[in-house]
């Protein structure tokens, strides 16, 4: 019997804010009992340690730098009515594949891959969709850092009341007990906890930042604690839709965020956050629950990033990849293979690799060479202590790079309200 399969996908969630992964604080009752009856991942990395780049490698199973809406480190709202920042209808995705093969397609929350009329989930393979096209949005005004109304039913914008975390949890649940018995693939892109700054509880902040949502002046751990916990609370509704319909033991579930954390995240003991190619920009959690294949309670170590799950979930539903877009993921599920991580970023000029426990980095000009099996914080620059090391991941990193398109001239760089730390090895 065909798998169903359930992402979710977190925004700028920092790689020790849940339970399971050392939070300080109780938010994540749900996903941490997610990770009890399955398998958790120590070395799960992004495609990018921005939105949108991530979500290119997550829609095609390949890397994010063949497109050139991938280069824009994220696509911004003035992008809209773009006839490039955008994903090319015509290039097959996981829920175009998925599509074809029989299953019904829904994305639930963020899109940020471009603006209609080129561009949408519903060019992209998804049937059903409900969310904000762009990236961050108020949770009660529904508008972007542009001050546009920006939620969507299909194709249509719609007006709906309430916190956009829970309109997003109750529409993806709903989802779920109507396709009892058939196979699907949910998308559940939560915008949480990615600023503005607001609770359940917080419709008067909301009103007080008006269109400013990108806003420095508001927001606590607190606050920031209470959005993971909401967001944990809609995921413990779709869980238990599962349930309700019989779909638990033959449903793949997968939980991750897009990059690192930002302002009040936890990356602890990772150096660095969002917009970083430090290990706290692009080292994020992963869980994954299947009861019809995956044993539960295991950690692993294994090396995998966003752009995996395509080749796995495909896999999974034993779906061929389109023969003429061969995918640059790897079925996580399959052989065991040695393979090599790549990243680059016009912010700052920044360049990185893993391979094995070794890390590569490049930070404008600034070369380092990190052993993450000892220090995971990267503070030991290896890069004179072993220089043969050091120029072997530098070389293959220059080899992957020659087989990249170059970063357009063009491409655009959004820094709306800035990282949380530029923070730089020493």
């Amino acid at each position: 019997m065909a798998p169903n399969f359930v992402f979710i996908l977190a925004d700028d969630l920092g790689y020790a804010d849940l339970g399971c992964y050392g939070a300080r604080a109780p938010c994540s009752p749900n996903l941490d009992r997610l990770a009890a009856q399955g398998l958790r991942f120590t070395d799960g990395y992004a495609n990018s340690p921005v939105c949108s780049p991530t979500r290119f490698a997550l829609a095609t199973g390949r890397w994010q730098y063949r497109l050139r809406g991938g280069a824009d480190e994220p696509i911004a709202s003035r992008a809209r009515g773009s006839e490039v920042l955008g994903l090319p209808p015509g290039h097959p995705t996981l829920a175009s594949l998925l599509r074809d093969a029989g299953y019904a397609t829904a994305l639930v929350g963020k899109w940020h891959l471009g603006f209609p009329p080129r561009f949408g989930p519903l060019k992209s393979g998804y049937q059903e969709y409900f969310g904000p096209l762009a990236g961050g949005v108020d949770y009660f005004s529904h508008c972007d850092s542009a001050g546009v109304h920006d939620l969507y039913e299909g194709e249509q914008e719609v007006e709906r009341r309430g916190y956009l975390t829970d309109l997003l949890s109750e529409r993806a649940a709903e989802f779920v007990k109507r396709h009892k018995g058939k196979p699907f693939l949910l998308s559940l892109h939560y915008t949480a906890p990615h600023w503005p700054w607001e609770t359940r509880a917080d419709e008067a902040e909301s009103k007080r930042i008006g269109a400013k949502i990108a806003h420095l002046d508001g927001g606590s751990v607190e606050t920031y604690f209470t959005m993971i916990r909401q967001m944990d609370e809609g995921i413990g509704r779709v869980l238990a839709a599962l349930q309700d319909i019989g779909a638990t033991p033959n449903t793949f579930v997968v939980f991750t965020s897009d990059n690192g954390g930002e302002r009040y995240s936890d990356n602890w003991p990772l150096e660095g956050g969002k917009m970083d190619l430090l290990e706290g920009g692009i080292r994020v959690p992963y869980i994954a629950r299947w009861p019809a294949r995956l044993p539960a309670g295991r950690t692993t170590g294994q090396l995998a990033i966003t752009m995996d799950w395509v080749a796995t979930f495909l896999a999974a539903a034993k779906v061929a990849p389109h023969p003429d877009y061969p995918l640059d993921g790897i079925d996580l599920l399959g052989k065991t293979q040695e393979r090599n991580l790549y990243w680059r970023m016009k912010f700052r000029d920044q360049k990185a690799m893993r391979s094995g426990s070794w890390k590569y980095l490049s930070i404008e000009g600034n070369e380092f060479l990190f052993d993450l099996s000892r220090d995971a914080r990267e503070r030991a620059n290896y890069a004179k202590r072993n220089p043969e090391k050091f120029v072997e991941l530098r070389e293959r990193y220059r080899e992957w790079e020659s087989t990249m398109p170059p970063i357009p001239g063009d491409a655009k760089v959004s820094l709306i309200a800035g990282p949380a730390d530029l923070a730089q090895p020493s």
